[in-house]
């Protein structure tokens, strides 16, 4: 498949619905490949927005890529332990958050070292057990609650919809966030994944995080 045919599709999905294309980036997700195969089916066609799901795995490679690649812009997408915040700042969003305990540790280090932490906050909208997440009225509880805090800057919601061989079954979940994105009165929507990323589009989708497509 390749970075091309999901850039080709993720513009045929803009058109369905008469969006500028440049209103949706492309995450790509370098979870369980190495800096050579990243290198290989990502950067070299010119993508730099990565995004890891665990920070040990990602600080093995930061720097190997750096090395070659002064332009990346990491992006956190897992669940992201409070003791594992201190990290972060080299981040340019995570799209995680998903408590008012991991709120206050990262307003904590923003203000220790006067950084601003930019986030999306998880919302688990199926909810599903085996997903972190704050439900559906428990989101607009933690949006409100982050959105005080001086050094998170909240700018969306994000979702995973649950697994389903048909993409059409994630569109309500996504029609879901969108609508409390809208309530909200927030600017990006972060949902749709290999599987189901042109639905996503669709509905609204301002990031897209891909793995798996990019790297068969």
């Amino acid at each position: 498949m390749g970075i091309l045919d999901i850039q080709a599709r993720m513009n045929a999905a803009c058109a369905r619905v008469g969006r500028d294309p440049n209103e949706v980036t492309l995450v790509a997700v370098t979870k369980s490949h190495s800096p050579a195969e990243i290198d290989a089916a990502v950067l070299q066609h010119g993508q730099r927005i990565l995004a890891e799901n665990r920070i040990q795995e990602w600080r093995s490679k930061t720097e190997v890529i750096a090395e070659q690649y002064s332009d990346v812009e990491w992006h956190f997408i897992g669940n992201l332990q409070t003791n594992k915040v201190k990290y972060c700042r080299p981040f340019a969003l995570i799209h995680s958050l998903n408590s008012q305990r991991l709120a206050d540790k990262l307003e904590q280090q923003g203000e220790t070292h006067n950084h601003t932490f930019r986030v999306m906050v998880e919302v688990n909208v199926a909810g599903e057990t085996s997903k972190q997440g704050a439900d559906l009225d428990n989101a607009r509880e933690l949006v409100d609650y982050a959105r005080r805090l001086p050094h998170v800057d909240v700018l969306g919601l994000m979702t995973l919809a649950p697994y389903s061989d048909d993409p059409e079954n994630a569109r309500p979940y996504f029609q879901k966030l969108r609508a409390l994105r809208d309530e909200l009165g927030l600017a990006e929507l972060s949902m749709g994944m290999s599987g189901d990323f042109e639905v996503a589009i669709e509905e609204g989708a301002n990031y897209i995080r891909v793995g798996s497509a990019l790297f068969q």
